[in-house]
C-alpha cells in the first residue's frame, strides 16, 4: 500500500465538473485546468504526481449505460498495463456512481493498483461545494496508500466499492457500505475468464422487485424480452409468491433456456437464506441462485461481469454465489 508515483486522474462528467447552461447544470470539458488552478491555491494538501485524461464527451451520469463501464475499464486497463500509472483516480457523477463501482469491481478483478471513484453533490466552485474536499480527500487517500482494487471515496470515507450505495438524494453523506450479513464462501483461485485483462461485452439484464399483485404475465413479459439475466429482488430473506404455479414455471422455463436468475433481498439490511421459509425454497427450486447480501448494485455489476465474460449459465450461477471481491463475505 505504498503512494501512487504515477496517478492517473480520470475524468468522465458528472456534477463535479459541471458548468450552467441554458437549460441547466451541464457536464463540461476543461476539468484539469480548474483542478491543476485549485491544487495551485493550496499546495499544502497531500496529493501523488498525476496526469489527467477525459473520456469524451463527459456525461451526466444519469445517462450512464454499459458501454460507458466498458469504455472505463478499457481506459483503466490501458493506463495501468501499457502506459505504466500505478493508480487511478476516476471522477464520476453521483446518480450512478454506485453502479459503476460495483461494475467496475468486477470488470477490474485482479488488477494490482487502487481504482478510487469520487464525485459531488454539487460542482466545483459552487458556495459550500463538496467537490474538493471529496477530490482531494481521495488524493490524500491515494498518497497514504491504499489497496489494489475498486474503492468510492465520499464524505471523508474510504469504502469498499462492490458494498457501496446511494442513501440520501442531497446530503453530503450520501454513500454508505451498507451493513448487509456477509458470510458467503470465497472463491479459492481466480477464473482467467474473470481477470481484469480479459476484455467483456454487453449484456442484456434486467432487475425486477418482487410486490404484492405481480402475476406471471409481468413475469413472463420481462424473461422473455432477450435478457441474459434477471436480478429478482426478493421479500425479506428470499420469499416471494410460492403459491402461484404460473409464477414459478414462469422461473423455470427461463433457466432451461439459459436465463439466469439471481435473488437479494429488497430489505435495506436483508440477506437471502431460502432455506427459512417454505415461500423461499419454492424460489430456489425454481431457479433462482441467492446473492446472500449484496446490494442491488453489486449483483447487477456482478451479472454483468460474468455474462459478459461469456461464460455458460450454469458457470455464471456457481460463481453467482461465491465471494469475487469482498461483496459476499468480509
Amino acid at each position: 500500500m505504498n503512494s501512487p508515483q504515477k496517478l492517473l486522474v480520470l475524468y468522465t462528467g458528472g456534477t463535479i465538473g459541471m458548468q450552467m447552461s441554458e437549460a441547466g447544470l451541464a457536464p463540461a470539458s476543461g476539468f484539469e485546468a480548474r483542478l491543476r488552478a485549485e491544487q495551485a491555491l493550496h499546495p499544502e494538501r497531500p496529493a501523488p504526481a498525476w496526469q489527467f485524461r477525459e473520456l469524451s464527451p463527459p456525461i451526466d451520469s444519469a445517462n450512464m449505460r454499459q458501454a460507458n463501464w466498458l469504455a472505463m475499464r478499457d481506459a483503466i486497463v490501458q493506463a495501468v498495463d501499457h502506459d505504466g500509472f500505478d493508480a487511478v483516480l476516476l471522477l464520476h457523477g453521483t446518480d450512478t456512481l454506485a453502479y459503476s463501482a460495483a461494475a467496475l469491481s468486477f470488470l477490474l478483478l485482479g488488477i494490482p493498483v487502487p481504482v478510487l471513484l469520487t464525485g459531488s453533490m454539487l460542482p466545483a466552485g459552487s458556495p459550500g461545494s463538496d467537490a474538493w474536499p471529496n477530490l482531494f480527500g481521495a488524493l490524500a487517500a491515494l498518497a497514504e496508500g491504499c489497496r489494489p482494487g475498486v474503492h468510492l471515496y465520499f464524505d471523508g470515507q474510504l469504502l469498499h466499492g462492490a458494498r457501496a450505495s446511494k442513501l440520501k438524494s442531497e446530503a453530503f453523506d450520501a454513500f454508505v457500505n451498507m451493513a448487509r450479513p456477509r458470510h458467503g464462501q470465497c472463491l479459492e483461485q481466480l477464473p482467467e475468464a474473470l481477470h481484469y485483462r480479459r476484455p467483456r461485452r454487453a449484456v442484456a439484464l434486467a432487475i425486477m422487485p418482487l410486490f404484492p399483485g405481480l402475476g406471471a404475465a409481468q413475469l413472463r413479459a420481462v424473461l422473455a424480452s432477450g435478457v441474459q439475466g434477471v436480478l429478482l429482488e426478493c421479500y425479506g430473506s428470499g420469499t416471494g409468491p410460492a403459491d402461484d404455479a404460473e409464477f414459478l414455471a414462469a422461473l423455470r422455463e427461463a433457466r432451461q433456456r439459459g436465463v439466469v436468475l439471481g435473488a437479494i433481498s429488497q430489505c435495506p439490511l436483508g440477506h437471502v437464506d431460502f432455506a427459512v421459509y417454505a415461500a423461499g425454497s419454492a424460489l430456489a427450486e425454481a431457479g433462482l441462485v441467492s446473492g446472500g447480501g449484496m446490494t442491488r448494485e453489486a449483483a447487477l455489476g456482478k451479472l454483468f461481469g460474468l455474462l459478459g465474460a461469456g461464460l455458460p449459465a450454469a458457470e455464471v450461477e456457481r460463481l453467482f454465489a461465491l465471494d469475487l471481491c469482498g461483496e459476499l463475505a468480509e
